[in-house]
């Protein structure tokens, strides 16, 4: 799935969420419908981050890894 894809549907899910939270019905089955859509939502915003995530730059950056400063470099 593309980005606009993914954005579109969120946005679908945080429609259905809002509507549910207007019932406002403590039922087991509303409760589970909530929790599935709030999951479904995280996993969408998951695969929304990995494509915006710039891989060539984190490459390079496990490559050439920062120098680690050790304490006795802040006395010098």
């Amino acid at each position: 799935m593309n980005k606009q894809q993914l954005k579109k549907k969120i946005n679908l899910i945080e429609l259905k969420l809002k509507q549910l939270s207007q019932h406002n019905s403590s039922s087991c089955v509303c409760v589970d419908l909530c929790n599935s859509l709030i999951l479904e939502k995280a996993v969408l915003k998951k695969q929304l981050e990995e494509l915006e995530r710039n891989k060539f730059a984190e490459k390079i950056k496990k490559i050439f890894p920062r120098r680690k400063k050790l304490i006795c470099d802040y006395f010098n």
